[in-house]
């Protein structure tokens, strides 16, 4: 039998830790189930009608990226959320049928000690697009909105400059020509934690787990606290959040992408093919739980 990760860390929390509404809900759960109380659906959307939506969501993505490219306009799209929301696989769908030279992905590591005596922002100025490009960012400069609150990796000052500092930031690349869109995928404790058992069990999702998950299973309120405080801080005119109720991960990307095509224009725009916008899905910080 393969070893778990972290000694079964997950497993023991979920046995030994976890608040009791959580351990049932998670017993009691079928696999396509929704178990987060208050989602609008009670359970997955069902493949086809996902995989049909998909295709033709990803079909109008290539005639965006077409546009952007002959244009030279510069798309910025920031996945935040917590911890095994769906961001990866959110991007992923973004990018299956796109050219990646001219859409990437930007997953920074902790920053070097360089970049720690830099300018917070400098090290993700550096990976802003170009012109005809499109940038996803798989997490962004608003950990240290959340993670580094959550794990004491910046100082009460460090955070209340970047609070200071990240509106003016945000808006002085909207004013640029920048397309900025900043994505919160969010699930709730029970359904989180059910991912997080699915990783440890499975020896190709194992790598997908860090000891920030594993210390994170017991900071669920700071985290909210910390998340709460950042919409009421960086939610604006310019810059603001869309919240995406990620709980049903089908329903999420296809969400995230509507909301991208729906908010830019490009040449032959079938809204047909895209289709109306779920706002019990998709939203403001209002619908953030």
């Amino acid at each position: 039998m393969t070893e778990l990760p972290f000694g079964g860390a997950i497993t023991r929390f979920f046995e030994n830790d976890a608040p009791e509404d959580i351990r049932v809900a998670i017993r009691r759960a079928d696999d396509g189930d929704i178990i987060t109380p208050g989602y609008p659906y009670r359970a997955r959307m069902k493949r086809k009608p996902y995989e049909r939506a998909l295709r033709a969501l990803q079909i109008e993505l290539v005639k965006l990226q077409s546009h952007v490219k002959a244009h030279g306009a510069r798309v910025a799209i920031l996945f935040e959320g917590r911890d095994a929301a769906g961001k990866g696989g959110t991007i992923k769908r973004f990018r299956e049928n796109l050219n990646p030279r001219g859409a990437r992905v930007v997953a920074l590591a902790k920053p070097s000690e360089e970049e720690r005596s830099q300018w917070y922002f400098q090290r993700y100025v550096d990976q802003l697009p170009s012109g005809g490009e499109i940038v996803f960012f798989d997490r962004s400069w608003y950990n240290r909105g959340v993670v580094e609150k959550v794990f004491g990796f910046c100082t009460d000052a460090q955070r209340e400059r970047f609070f200071r500092q990240v509106p003016g930031f945000e808006e002085a690349l909207v004013e640029d020509g920048i397309h900025l869109f900043k994505f919160w995928l969010n699930v709730g404790r029970a359904e989180q934690l059910r991912r997080f058992l699915a990783r440890e069990g499975d020896p190709l999702k194992q790598w997908k787990l860090s000891e920030i998950d594993v210390q994170g299973l017991a900071r669920w309120d700071d985290y909210s606290r910390a998340i709460a405080e950042t919409f009421a801080r960086s939610h604006t005119g310019s810059a603001p959040w869309t919240v995406i109720r990620a709980d049903d991960k089908r329903r999420a990307r296809l969400a995230a992408i509507r909301h991208l095509l729906r908010a830019m224009k490009y040449n032959h725009k079938d809204k047909e093919a895209i289709g109306p916008a779920d706002p019990a899905i998709c939203g403001g910080p209002e619908i953030w739980e």
